[in-house]
C-alpha cells in the first residue's frame, strides 16, 4: 500500500509559528469555523459533526490517519481557498488539508482543527493540441485513467485505486520531474498563481494548496498485466526470479513484488505489468514459470489494470504504518533478509492483537529514474536511482501504535544494514517522502537541499501559515 495521500500540499513544511504559545481552544477553533462559514461563497460549504459530508471529509485509507477535525471545510475555488487560509493565519488555527487521503502517518493530513477537503476539486480537462490534461486534486488517480480511457490518452500517476492525485504528484518526485507542466497554488498570504519550471524556488520546494495540476499526456493503448500470488514454499524461486527481472532495461516494463506474512509463512506475489497489449519473449518468463495460487494476468485497459490491484488496501477500520528503506538493488541476497524480517516480526506481533498484517511491496525502477527534468527538493541526491520500497503494519488495537512503529524501525535498520554490507550506496539515502515514518529527520529526507528550502520558506511563508498543518518539518 503506497502512502500517498496529501502531506499538506507541500514538498518542504514550516516549522516556526509566528507568536503562539499555546493552542487555541476548541471554542476558539470553532469561531474560527464560524467565520469562514460567513466568509467564503456559495461555491464553499463547511461542515461539523455528525453531518456526511464532515464524515467523509474527515474519513482517510486508514484509522490512525484519521482525526476528528472541528469542522470540515470544501472549497470550491481558489478564492476561497485564500480566504480561508488568510482567515487561519489570523486566528493561528491548526488546520490539514486532505486530497485522497491515502497519508498513514498520523496528522500529516488530518487535524483537530479545520479539515480542508479538496474534494470539489474534480475537472479532468483533456488538451489535444497542447498534448496535456489538466486534473483536479480531489480526484483519485484510479478515476483519472477510467475518464481518461475514453480519449486514448494516459497521465503518470500512481499504481493502486484510492490514492489521491495531490499526495502522489507532491510527494513522488518520480512523477513530478518530467511529468508535471504547471501547479496552480494558492499561495501561504492567500493569492493563488500557476507555478512552471520557470519559478526555480516554488518548483523547487512548492508552498501553499493546490487546485489544478497540468500534466503531460500520452497516447494509451491496451497493457499487460495482473497480479500473481504464489505459495510460500515458493519464496526462493520468486526471490531468484524477482531479482533477475530487476536487471533489464526495458522502460515498458515494470513488476511491484509483494512480500505478506500470514500463518506464520511468507507468501511472495507480484504485479506485473507491460505497457503493449503483449510483453516481448522472455521477459516475464522466470515469474510466469512458477506455479502460482491465483493469476489474474491478462491484456486489458490500463484503467481495469489498476483496478484490479484494489486487493491491496487495507479496511479503513485498520490502523496503520509504513517506513520506506531506499536500494539501490533488489539481489536474491537482500530479498531474503526482507523476507526474514518479515517472517520474524510477523511471528513476534501478530500474537499481540487482531487484523496484524505485514507486507513489503518492493519497487524497482528504471536507473535513470533522477536524471529527468529539473531540481526539487527531494531527493537530495540524483546521482544515482534508489528503489523505494516500502513496508506496511497494519493493526486494529491503538495500544499496539507505539510497538509497531518501533518494530518498524527495528527491521528497516536491518534491512538497510544489511544493504550496505552487500556494497550498495545507500548510507544516506533518502526514504521516499511518502513511505517514510513520522520522526524520519528532516536532514536525512531533504539532506543538502534542507538550507535552500528553510531559505525558500523564509521568503514565501513567512508567518509559518503552513507550519499550522502537518508534515515533516523544515
Amino acid at each position: 500500500m503506497l502512502s500517498l495521500a496529501l502531506l499538506t500540499y507541500a514538498l518542504l513544511f514550516s516549522s516556526v509559528v509566528r507568536g503562539q504559545t499555546t493552542p487555541p481552544t476548541n471554542g476558539e477553533i470553532d469561531s474560527t469555523c464560524k467565520q469562514i462559514a460567513a466568509t467564503v461563497s456559495n461555491a464553499s460549504e463547511v461542515f461539523f459533526p455528525p453531518s456526511p459530508e464532515y464524515t467523509a471529509d474527515n474519513a482517510h485509507a486508514l484509522a490512525s490517519s484519521s482525526a476528528a477535525s472541528t469542522c470540515s471545510v470544501e472549497p470550491g475555488s481558489a478564492q476561497d481557498i485564500g480566504a480561508i487560509l488568510r482567515i487561519i493565519n489570523s486566528t493561528r488555527t491548526p488546520f490539514a488539508v486532505k486530497s485522497g487521503g491515502h497519508a498513514t502517518n498520523p496528522g500529516f493530513s488530518s487535524t483537530r482543527g479545520v479539515q480542508i477537503s479538496m474534494a470539489r476539486f474534480r475537472n479532468i480537462t483533456v488538451n489535444s493540441t497542447t498534448n496535456t490534461v489538466e486534473v483536479g486534486p480531489g480526484l483519485t488517480w484510479d478515476e483519472v485513467y477510467t475518464t481518461l480511457e475514453s480519449a486514448g490518452v494516459i497521465v503518470i500517476g500512481g499504481r493502486i485505486p484510492g490514492v489521491g492525485v495531490a499526495g502522489l504528484l507532491l510527494g513522488a518526485v518520480r512523477s513530478r520531474i518530467d511529468n508535471i507542466v504547471g501547479i496552480e497554488v494558492v499561495l501561504p498570504n492567500g493569492t493563488f498563481t500557476t507555478v512552471t519550471s520557470e519559478d526555480e524556488d516554488l518548483w523547487f520546494a512548492l508552498r501553499g494548496i493546490v487546485t489544478k495540476f497540468t500534466l503531460k499526456s500520452h497516447p494509451q493503448g491496451q497493457v499487460w498485466g495482473g497480479t500473481l500470488l504464489y505459495s510460500p514454499d515458493q519464496l526462493d524461486a520468486f526471490n531468484q526470479a524477482f531479482s533477475k527481472f530487476t536487471q533489464n532495461n526495458d522502460t515498458k516494463a515494470a513488476a511491484v513484488g509483494e512480500l505478506t506474512y500470514a500463518s506464520q509463512a511468507v507468501s511472495p506475489g507480484v504485479v506485473v505489468f507491460y505497457d503493449a497489449p503483449t510483453p516481448p519473449a522472455g521477459l516475464f518468463d522466470d515469474l510466469l514459470a512458477i506455479p502460482t495460487v491465483s493469476s489474474d494476468v491478462s491484456t486489458r485497459s490500463f484503467a481495469d489494470f489498476v483496478l484490479s490491484t484494489n486487493s491491496t488496501n487495507p479496511p479503513p477500520s485498520l490502523r496503520g504504518f509504513t517506513s520506506g528503506v531506499p536500494l539501490t538493488q533488489y539481489t536474491a541476497a537482500i530479498l531474503n533478509v526482507i523476507a526474514n524480517e518479515t517472517l520474524f516480526w510477523g511471528n513476534k506481533l501478530t500474537p499481540l492483537g487482531a487484523n496484524v498484517s505485514i507486507v513489503t511491496a518492493l519497487e524497482p525502477f528504471d536507473s535513470g529514474v533522477f536524471s529527468h527534468g529539473s531540481d526539487s527538493a527531494f531527493p537530495p541526491d540524483r546521482s544515482h536511482a534508489l528503489f523505494p520500497g516500502v513496508t506496511n503494519y497494519v493493526w486494529s488495537n491503538a495500544s499496539l501504535d507505539d510497538t509497531m512503529a518501533q518494530s518498524l524501525r527495528e527491521s528497516s535498520d536491518t534491512v538497510h544494514a544489511a544493504a550496505l554490507a552487500e556494497g550498495q550506496n545507500v548510507s544516506d539515502a533518502a526514504p521516499y517522502i511518502n513511505y517514510a515514518l513520522f520522526d524520519t529527520p528532516v536532514g536525512l529526507l531533504y539532506g543538502e537541499n534542507l538550507p535552500r528550502l528553510r531559505a525558500i520558506k523564509k521568503e514565501v511563508d513567512p508567518e509559518g501559515v503552513m507550519g499550522l498543518a502537518g508534515g515533516f518539518k523544515v
